[in-house]
């Protein structure tokens, strides 16, 4: 266990599971015999839902960290020297790129069972001006350790009307001109170099974006269909909730009813029983009363 992958892991929790993951990884440490790991994990602090998001965003989106970075890196250099239709068309590319991204990050906070809102989905689009600004709060959100929002968002300025690069400084020497023109065209090509990698780069992210647009709405298509099967089911469960109830009960009825008709055929068969034996004592006694009436007439006939 080190202080990386430990980071890693808890950088990866939902906000409400970090702290209890922290101090256990810290006890683990401290159990383990290395005090100093255990100080230093039980220092990390858990991160803002905005920060959670981007970082979501970084573990979930690897592919689009390094184009976005290059994006960065290329607006950067045309913010510093390119003319303002270059300016303004990175800059729309820029807020697309950002735009859809901070979606993703919210989706992926409702995927991961923390859903936030609309005013966290924005700090996030702050972080990501940020990342394309600033090449030190790149390498932070690139880590995917992020704690919170940076301080104060950097935004590039507007490209004004006109803006043409720089021109060189005159050389003060003519056997100086040829090389400070070889130099400068030098770094002309290697600013459109850069230029068009950053175009290609936020081509290339605003088809990743379309395409994550697509696999997001089917995903909802999908939910949807998924919600509604689950509300069906739901309904027929229902259904056979009530419709059991109501064999039960009938169940209950019936073998009362047949309880009912045991006792009666009980009774009965008791009844007919006496009855046998009534008839069979009421037989003998006429047998007998026969019996002797006759041997009454026989006597008196001698």
């Amino acid at each position: 266990m080190d202080l990386e992958s430990v980071a890693d892991e808890l950088y990866g929790l939902r906000p409400q599971d970090f702290t209890a993951a922290r101090d256990a990884r810290a006890a683990e440490a401290r159990r383990a015999g290395d005090r100093t790991l255990a100080g230093k994990i039980g220092k990390l602090r858990r991160p803002s839902l905005a920060a959670w998001a981007s970082n979501l965003l970084v573990r979930e989106r690897p592919e689009e960290i390094e184009p976005l970075l290059r994006v960065g890196e290329g607006l950067r250099q045309a913010h510093h020297d390119l003319d303002g239709a270059q300016l303004r068309e990175l800059s729309r590319q820029q807020h697309l790129v950002v735009n859809a991204l901070s979606r993703q990050a919210r989706q992926l906070t409702a995927q991961a069972g923390h859903p936030v809102g609309e005013d966290v989905q924005r700090e996030v689009e702050g972080i990501l001006h940020a990342v394309l600004a600033d090449p030190e709060a790149a390498r932070e959100w690139a880590a995917g350790h992020l704690v919170k929002a940076f301080d104060q968002t950097v935004g590039f300025p507007a490209a004004p009307d006109g803006a043409r690069p720089r021109p060189a400084e005159a050389p003060r020497a003519r056997k100086e001109a040829r090389p400070a023109q070889s130099r400068q065209q030098k770094a002309d090509e290697e600013r459109r170099r850069r230029l068009e990698r950053a175009r290609q780069d936020a081509e290339e992210a605003e088809r990743v974006l379309e395409a994550r647009r697509e696999e997001a709405a089917a995903a909802d298509r999908q939910a949807a269909d998924a919600q509604a099967a689950v509300q069906t089911v739901e309904r027929r469960v229902s259904e056979l909730t009530e419709e059991l109830a109501s064999l039960g009960e009938r169940r209950r009825q019936a073998e009362t009813t047949a309880r009912e008709a045991r006792e009666q055929a009980h009774d009965a068969d008791r009844l007919l029983r006496e009855a046998r034996r009534r008839a069979e004592t009421t037989a003998a006694k006429v047998t007998r009363l026969g019996a002797r009436a006759g041997g009454r007439g026989t006597t008196s006939g001698k």
